[in-house]
């Protein structure tokens, strides 16, 4: 967990199957043009927090292989059921976040939500045999007592993705913008197939 310590605060991050960072940054609601190619200590001088506008989020934006990863500070756009709907169309999207000392775990697949539980709250365990609700516990019993939050989940999933994301990385130049709450998508748009049947096959892939 030495590595992951972006991940231990208050964040929220999403890994997306394929996309470029440009339209991740679409997809959430921000206009790529605005993003500058920054390293963590220049990005951090960006305006975040609450404003005059309501809650503003820092966005850093990057593709590694398939991925597209997208890490946000100060804010809870990337785990709203709008932006993870929008942001999946079409492909597979994974959400980890934790605000305010609630984490959460998300899969969203072409729109439609597969899973959606806070890990070690037994109440929003998925009804259905779930096998990330077992693993997301057993990784979070393994760190019990290191202060360690949502960072083993994030190590868990890109483990899963075959990709790295650690502090040296990040803390490289990645585009890099901000994006006001109220700006965030407040319903999907665009094409989905979830009033049309299954997706057809090879639409997307699933690990």
């Amino acid at each position: 967990m030495r590595s992951l310590r972006w991940a231990v605060a208050w964040m929220c991050v999403t890994f997306t199957r394929g996309l470029s960072p440009e339209e991740v940054f679409t997809r959430y609601g921000a206009e790529p043009s605005q993003a500058r190619l920054l390293d963590w200590d220049a990005a951090s001088d960006l305006v975040s927090g609450d404003s005059d506008g309501g809650t503003v989020s820092l966005l850093r934006a990057g593709r590694i292989g398939e991925w597209a990863f997208c890490v946000e500070e100060e804010g809870g756009i990337s785990f709203g059921e709008e932006s993870l709907a929008e942001l999946s169309r079409g492909t597979e999207t994974y959400s980890v976040a934790t605000t305010d000392g609630i984490g959460v775990f998300q899969y969203w697949r072409d729109g439609e939500c597969i899973e959606n539980f806070e890990p070690g709250m037994e109440y929003t365990r998925p009804e259905q045999t779930s096998p990330w609700w077992d693993r997301v516990e057993a990784a979070l019993a393994a760190h019990e007592g290191e202060d360690a939050g949502m960072a083993p989940v994030v190590a868990l999933v890109l483990d899963h993705l075959g990709i790295t994301l650690d502090d040296a990385t990040l803390a490289g130049p990645w585009p890099s913008l901000t994006l006001a709450e109220d700006d965030a998508p407040s319903a999907p748009v665009g094409d989905t197939y979830r009033s049309e049947g299954p997706v057809p096959p090879g639409t997307v892939e699933i690990l």
